[in-house]
Formats: structure tokens, C-alpha cells, sequence
């Protein structure tokens, strides 16, 4: 991931003395003694000794200074001709500059993964549906989910289309199918109603897709009058699902009036944090009881304010809190920063009231990837001012860099996996991979150095 440029020789070292060496010798040996001889002969005072000793010191000086000329002209040529990493300087060589580092062998191994795993079902209510189910792991032929498909959709827009396996029009159609019978979308364990977090993640994977905001406008609409304290309180209340919401929804209408108000429940559930100097940051509820300070939970509050600060604009309510959690972020500490607590991948439920049967919840478990959150919020534009601004440019690049590297260490050929506490199967949902994906594109492309 890091660029191995050479660094420029410091003042005084092998460069710079090379570089001298190589203009005396370039003088002449003799032109070098006779300026020695010249210059000793009308400095030196009459009383040393007469003449005869002028003529002495000077020439004998001279004659030294000729020799050790021509002595390190020949060194400087000698260590030119065995290369300039002689000198402190790695010598370019062809095959390292057409060798590629291994991201983009990752990039091509998750490619033909979800070639392989796409999953092409005919079925008969819907029609021909082309997608991926939660988890790539999962054998036989299996069934399409908004969820699954959504992902993979994003997955397929960062990799690019190299060919026309995995077509970008076939996932759209099936996502467009997908769709529940009054509207929206929901997961694989929510049923038949449509949830607003899975609603807008289907919604943003289409308008990037290039989906057109009429066609989305209705389905945008139905989402957000169903996001409300009334209508879905423990929705409201999560900091994952607001926060999904509003990531969703900057994609897919972002002059929709809901994100102001969003945005503004957001930046007041923050929470200071006495153990890392009072700076504000996030737990898992946005309402009182809050929950613990969660690095999981402010990293998604930092990239979903950065983003809607570009979209709508900022107030310095918002600006405050955004700036403070990226403060807190910088903060952490343990060590070191590629196994670091603030890191450990997170399990959540959002549990709602069942509107069939009150008394009864459904339960939607969210697994979070931690260290690529970490990894995307440090790279927001926001991050990278109030670093520069408070003199933390260390402390960000060591930060981000380890989780950058506990990033990369989850994958296995380009896919990820998520470990059952005890010890089964190692499952691995395509959520994970495309987050660890984009977190390592982003990173690689913020750390490329051009040669000069």
C-alpha cells in the first residue's frame, strides 16, 4: 500500500558529496593544483622562512590537491559505473516498475469470486433474477436478496466492468423486482415490510447506478414518510439506521427535505466522552440512553455528516460535532493501531414492534466492520482539515494506516469473512467484502505518489 519512492539526499550526504566531488574533478587534476598553489603562494606571509618555503608549502600543497582531485574523480567513476544505489539512490529496475503491487490481484480474484457465486434464479411471481444472497458462502442455488444484490451492485461499480459477466443492468432489473408489493424493501429476516435503512441501501446502489431520480422519486418518498419518531421509533433512534438512511438518501435524492432534519438528529446525538478529554462522539442510540462511546458508531456519524456536509452545507452545530469525533478518533488510546480495541468488529440488534402483533419484535442483527468505517472516516476531506489544522498529520496517518492494515489482513482472495465467536462456520457476507474493497481503493488511491 505504501509508495517506495527514494528519499532526497540530505544536505551533506552521499548525494551532495558526490555531486562536489564530481565538479572539482571535473576542473582538471592540474587546473585544481595550480588554483591551490596560486592561492597558498599570495596568502602566505613573506616572513615564513623566505621565498624558498612560499614556493614549497604552496607547490607541495598544490601537487596534493591535484593528486587527491584526480584520486576521487576516479572513485566518483568507479561508483557511478556499479550504480547509482552506490550512492543512497535505488536504481529503478524494469521489472519492479511492470510488477504490480497485490491490490489489484485482489481486485480480480473478488471479481471472479462473484462471478462465480452470482446466483441466476427464474422465479415465478417476479421473474429472472440475477444476484447474490447475505453471505457468498452459502451453497446451491440460492435465491437473490435486496440486501445481497445491493452490495454487490456497489462491489461491481468500484471494480469496474472488465467484461460482461457481471452486468451493472442485470442487477438493477433484479433489485427493481425485488421490491416489495406496497413499495420499498426490506431484508432477508424483516418479512414483508419495508424497512427505511434497507429501503435507502437499495436506493443509493440504484442512483449510483444511474438510475434516474424521477423513477426513484416515489419509492424515496414512501421512505421517508415512514422514517418518523411515530412511525418507526426504534428506526429513529439507532444511530446505524439513521446514519444508512442518510448516506442512502445523499445518493438517490439529495435535495430531499428529510436530510436536513436527519443531519440535525444526528449531530445532537452526540455524546461527550470524559475519558478522551470531553471530545464528542457516538454510541449506538441517538437518544437517551445513548450506550457506551463506540468508534463503530462515530465513524459512521463522521462519513455521513462529511457527506451531507458537501451535498447540503453545515452549521457549526453539526461542524462541531463532526470535527470533535474526528478528534476522538485520533485519540485512541491503545496500541498498537492495527489491533487496537477501537477497531474490534461490533454486533447490534434493532429490535421494532411487529405491526401484526405489537407484542411481539422483529429482529434485524447488524454485524459491523469496524476497522473499514475507521479506515473511510479518516479519509473524509473533514478528517484530513482538522488533522492538518491541529497538527495531528501523525497521529491521523498512524491511525489510519493501522486500520488500513487490519483491513487488508481479513481478506482472503479478495473476499472477506466474519468469524463465529464459537468457532463455526467462517461466513462471508458480501457486505464485508465490499466494504473492505472500497476501504482499500480509497486508501490506495489517497497514498499513490507519482514519480517524479
Amino acid at each position: 500500500m505504501r509508495s517506495d519512492h527514494p528519499a532526497p539526499p540530505e544536505p551533506g550526504g552521499p548525494g551532495e558529496t558526490a555531486r562536489f566531488v564530481g565538479w572539482l574533478g571535473s576542473l582538471g587534476c592540474a587546473a585544481a593544483g595550480y588554483g591551490v598553489f596560486q592561492f597558498l603562494f599570495g596568502v602566505l606571509p613573506q616572513s615564513l622562512g623566505g621565498e624558498a618555503a612560499r614556493y614549497l608549502i604552496s607547490g607541495v600543497s598544490g601537487i596534493g590537491t591535484g593528486v587527491a582531485a584526480w584520486l576521487a574523480a576516479a572513485l566518483v567513476r568507479a561508483r557511478a559505473a556499479a550504480g547509482p544505489d552506490r550512492l543512497g539512490i535505488p536504481a529503478p529496475r524494469a521489472a519492479e516498475r511492470l510488477s504490480p503491487g497485490p491490490l489489484p490481484d485482489v481486485f480480480a480474484s473478488a471479481y471472479t469470486t462473484l462471478v462465480e457465486r452470482l446466483s441466476v434464479v427464474d422465479d415465478p411471481a417476479r421473474g429472472r433474477l440475477t444476484g447474490w444472497s447475505h453471505s457468498l458462502s452459502e451453497t446451491g442455488p440460492v435465491r437473490p436478496t435486496s440486501v445481497g444484490t445491493a452490495y454487490g451492485l456497489h462491489v461491481v461499480l468500484d471494480l469496474g466492468v472488465p467484461d460482461g459477466r457481471l452486468h451493472p443492468g442485470d442487477l438493477v432489473d433484479t433489485l427493481w423486482r425485488l421490491r416489495l408489493p406496497d413499495g420499498g424493501w426490506s431484508a432477508r429476516s424483516q418479512g414483508a415490510e419495508a424497512r427505511p435503512e434497507v429501503t435507502a441501501l437499495v436506493l443509493g446502489a440504484l442512483g449510483r447506478a444511474g438510475v434516474s431520480r424521477e423513477r426513484l422519486a416515489q419509492e424515496v418518498d414512501r421512505c421517508t414518510a415512514a422514517f418518523t419518531h411515530e412511525l418507526d421509533r426504534a428506526g429513529r433512534q439507532s444511530t446505524h439506521v439513521v446514519t444508512t438512511v442518510l448516506r442512502g438518501l445523499l445518493r438517490a435524492a439529495p435535495d430531499a427535505a428529510v436530510l436536513s432534519q436527519l443531519r440535525e438528529a444526528l449531530a445532537e446525538g452526540s455524546i461527550g466522552d470524559a475519558r478522551r478529554d470531553h471530545l464528542r462522539c457516538w454510541g449506538y442510540r441517538l437518544d437517551p440512553p445513548r450506550g457506551l462511546p463506540s468508534s463503530l458508531h462515530t465513524a459512521q456519524a463522521v462519513v455521513a455528516l462529511d457527506r451531507a456536509a458537501r451535498v447540503l452545507g453545515e452549521d457549526e452545530a453539526a461542524r462541531a460535532a463532526r470535527e470533535d469525533a474526528v478528534r476522538w478518533l485520533l485519540t485512541c488510546p491503545d496500541g498498537p493501531h492495527h489491533q487496537c480495541r477501537d477497531l474490534r468488529n461490533l454486533h447490534e440488534e434493532v429490535r421494532r414492534p411487529r405491526t401484526d402483533d405489537p407484542s411481539r419484535h422483529e429482529v434485524l442483527n447488524v454485524r459491523h466492520f469496524t476497522a473499514s468505517w475507521v479506515v473511510r472516516a479518516l479519509m473524509t476531506p473533514g478528517a484530513r482539515e482538522v488533522a492538518a489544522q491541529d497538527g495531528l498529520q501523525e497521529a491521523w496517518r498512524e491511525r489510519l494506516d493501522g486500520a488500513a492494515t487490519a483491513v487488508w489482513a481479513g481478506q482472503s482472495g479478495g473476499i472477506w469473512s466474519w468469524g463465529v465467536p464459537d468457532g463455526g462456520e467462517l461466513r462471508q457476507p458480501i457486505w464485508m467484502t465490499y466494504q473492505g474493497l472500497s476501504a482499500l481503493r480509497a486508501h490506495a488511491v489517497w497514498m499513490y505518489q507519482p514519480e517524479d
